[in-house]
């Protein structure tokens, strides 16, 4: 959510700074805005506008922009409607300029407080106090790094900021609590940023802040703080070429692309962790062989397309390594009051590592008498990886498309990989852990099969052009499969759409049954295709038009409007496979339907607040 990029340097910064928001799109974001001084000037330029980045970029060609220090930002509009007014940077009296990404939740006892001292709000902002609160706190010998120490001793909330002030023009400071906020190191310059993709281009030295860390930068210097104010030293973390990866190249959105992407990252991270003598246990990390020999129980948290991947573990876990699996929405879980049973194992799933509530949960889980705490994640720099007792890497690339595509079906398969880390130890057998292996290795081979049925799922998607609800049916380990093909459809077509295990059909769902509501089943040849096949009869005595993914037409004869036939795979990774169509189905709905597919209207990438 939000997007933060500030450059202090000894040449121009604007273009960076642009490049930077661009880079951060992907977030989500409803306006954005810009303030730039040189180092010789007493002059801040501030440029804000409501809308795309390209509204800005339009708006900076009217004004010339030398300066060589600047801040920017996307919005992700929380206290405030999307105007020109509630963006980003934020100033106080036009000496000090800030953004923020996060939320300050005494921000009405501040602004009531600062109005005391005279200070004028222009904004509905949360942000706004920020700025007035430093300002408040420098005086003639205080330095803007001293102000802001100061200042967020009296913020409640999360935060990553970034201030500039009109009397020290090379300086940029930041901070970081709850929301995520990396440190560049270039050659003449400096950066922040609250994604490392957005100053990728311009280095390959980061320094990712940790909680409570506060941090001046000029062109040719950082000091780093951490929150008892001591100064520190932060490891630098080298990863090269990381811009050249944010691009669409044949596809027209990245959503397609990444969906097109799982054939190919899933072989890389099967070749990586799946050895000739299965999975290994030191693949989660040095201390795993010990940690999963005294695991009893297993629990996992996690939001949104995580969850369903967490829900879908649990039929492993329970299912095949005979461990009890307890999953839950994390933003339910952190509220709850809590019984942890003896030697359970903690499991966070998150494709960006910074989801505000998962983060949450696994600070809870620290001190909560949880046997250790696994982290299941995409970026080896976020804040999940860093606080977790062991990680697993997804490997999935950056994902830029809103609705996550790669990143869930590699979720699964580090999950499956976990159940048979753990199952060893709880009387998996040989035999067992083998044919599992085998299925793995199966995955790249049927999903590339599975992506041959585009054509298929175009024609299918045709139906639903004109519809306003939809209705996702699946049985035991793809009922959350169904879940998650509702919540591609409703985030990228806009499209209102749930899932229902199938045999909950009687319990209410029959009562919305007509023409009207296309039906979408999850149909693979299992142990309970009988029954899902009972469930589907009913759909159709009640006149609803069935649109079925399964392996054996022949078996759905005169009841389906549709049927599309994936090919045979074996059982325990159909939920992986037949996660692909759903995919493709809910993008090329969304392609009739005229939306912004990578940047659904509402949504961000990364929910790093609350």
């Amino acid at each position: 959510m939000c997007g933060i990029i500030g450059v202090t340097s000894e040449d121009r910064v604007v273009e960076k700074l642009i490049n930077g928001l661009l880079r951060q799109e992907y977030r989500g974001y409803d306006s954005s805005g810009l303030a730039v001084f040189g180092k010789d000037s007493n002059q801040v330029q501030l440029v804000k506008r409501a809308g795309k980045v390209s509204e800005l970029q339009n708006a900076i060609k009217e004004v010339p922009m030398t300066g060589t220090t600047g801040i920017a930002h996307t919005r992700w509009a929380t206290h405030g409607i999307p105007t020109e007014k509630n963006a980003h940077p934020h100033h106080s009296r036009g000496e000090v300029y800030v953004v923020h990404n996060g939320i300050i939740e005494n921000h009405q006892e501040l602004r009531t407080t600062l109005k005391a001292l005279d200070y004028d709000f222009e904004s509905e902002t949360d942000t706004e106090v920020i700025a007035h609160l430093i300002h408040a706190k420098l005086g003639n010998s205080v330095s803007l790094a001293e102000a802001v120490k100061e200042a967020v001793k009296d913020l409640k909330g999360t935060y990553a900021l970034g201030a500039i002030h009109i009397k020290e023009p090379q300086v940029i400071v930041a901070a970081r609590k709850g929301s995520p906020l990396v440190l560049g190191l270039g050659q003449g310059e400096n950066l922040i940023a609250s994604d490392q993709l957005a100053i990728a281009d311009y280095t390959d030295k980061f320094i990712f802040l940790e909680e409570g860390d506060l941090v001046e930068i000029t062109p040719d210097k950082a000091i780093l703080w951490d929150e008892n104010n001591l100064e520190v030293e932060r490891p630098v973390v080298v990863e090269k070429a990381l811009g050249e990866t944010i691009n669409k190249g044949e596809y027209r959105h990245f959503m397609l692309k990444e969906i097109f992407e799982q054939p190919i990252k899933i072989k890389e991270l099967l070749e990586g962790h799946l050895t000739e003598s299965g999975v290994q246990q030191e693949t989660f990390g040095p201390m795993a062989p010990e940690i999963f020999e005294k695991v009893e129980a297993v629990q996992i948290v996690a939001c949104g397309t995580s969850y369903h991947a967490g829900l879908v573990a649990r039929h492993w876990l329970e299912g095949l390594a005979g461990l009890p699996c307890s999953v839950e929405v994390a933003s339910e879980f952190r509220y709850r009051n809590k019984v942890v049973a003896p030697n359970t194992l903690f499991v966070s799933i998150s494709q960006s590592g910074e989801t505000a509530d998962t983060l949450a949960c696994l600070r809870f889980s620290k001190d909560a008498g949880y046997l250790a705490r696994l982290g299941i994640c995409n970026v080896p720099t976020s804040s999940l990886s860093r606080e977790s007792d062991l990680v697993f890497l997804t490997r999935a690339g950056p994902e830029i498309g809103v609705a996550s595509t790669k990143a869930f079906t590699t979720q699964l398969i580090g999950l499956l990989m976990l159940t048979l880390a753990l199952g060893r130890n709880h009387g998996l057998s040989a035999t067992a852990e083998g044919r599992i292996n085998e299925a793995l290795r199966a995955v790249p081979e049927s999903l590339n099969a599975v992506m041959k049925l585009e054509p298929l799922i175009i024609k299918m998607a045709e139906v639903f052009d004109h519809k306003e609800h939809a209705l996702f049916l699946g049985r035991g380990i793809h009922y959350p499969i169904a879940m998650e093909g509702a919540l591609k459809l409703k985030e990228i077509s806009y499209i209102h759409a749930e899932a229902y295990p199938a045999g909950e059909l009687k319990h209410g769902p029959l009562a919305l049954i007509d023409s009207e509501m296309p039906v979408i089943a999850v149909a693979p040849n299992d142990d309970l295709l009988e029954k899902l096949k009972s469930n589907l009869q009913e759909v159709k005595a009640r006149g609803g038009e069935l649109y079925v993914f399964g392996h054996s037409h022949e078996s759905h004869e005169g009841t389906v409007t549709q049927f599309i036939e994936l090919p045979e795979m074996p059982e325990l990774i159909a939920p992986i496979i037949y996660t692909i169509p759903l995919q493709l189905l809910s993008y090329h709905v969304a392609i009739l339907k005229g939306t912004d597919i990578d940047q659904p209207r509402n949504l961000a990438k990364s929910v790093t607040v609350e």
